[in-house]
């Protein structure tokens, strides 16, 4: 990956790769509501600046539950992205089992679009985005 880091907080890293023409966010540490929606929300403006249609969305590192965030993230922030372009969104596992939770509770509130695979790896993630 050629990353170009757009943000980078405690919470979260945004970056542009741009080599594969996607949207890079690497969350790190504890999440709650305030900081997932800060990052998705931020997620959103970088993608629409940068024009993609896919994004690699990496929890490998999250280390806590953000539950409160699940139904947010599905109901409201998820046909906004797809609103803005969204077609793609690899989602990678933390090993954190109630992250994991969080992840899947999400998922129950999106709606059918975007198309949305999970993995517990980032080589298996990168290369489902590669191919579409």
């Amino acid at each position: 990956m050629y990353l170009q880091t757009l943000l980078d907080n405690p919470h979260v890293t945004i970056s542009y790769d741009h080599l594969n023409e996607w949207i890079y966010a690497d969350w790190h540490g504890n999440q709650d509501l305030a900081s997932v929606q800060h990052g998705c929300r931020e997620m959103l403006r970088f993608m629409v600046e940068c024009r993609s249609s896919k994004v690699l969305n990496d929890n490998t590192r999250v280390t806590s539950m953000w539950s409160e965030a699940a139904e947010w993230g599905g109901t409201e922030w998820f046909p906004a992205m797809t609103d803005a372009g969204l077609k793609f969104f690899a989602w990678i596992y933390s090993p954190n089992v109630y992250s994991r939770l969080s992840t899947d509770l999400t998922l129950q509130f999106t709606p059918d679009a975007p198309v949305v695979g999970t993995f517990d790896d980032i080589a298996t993630a990168q290369a489902w985005l590669k191919q579409l």
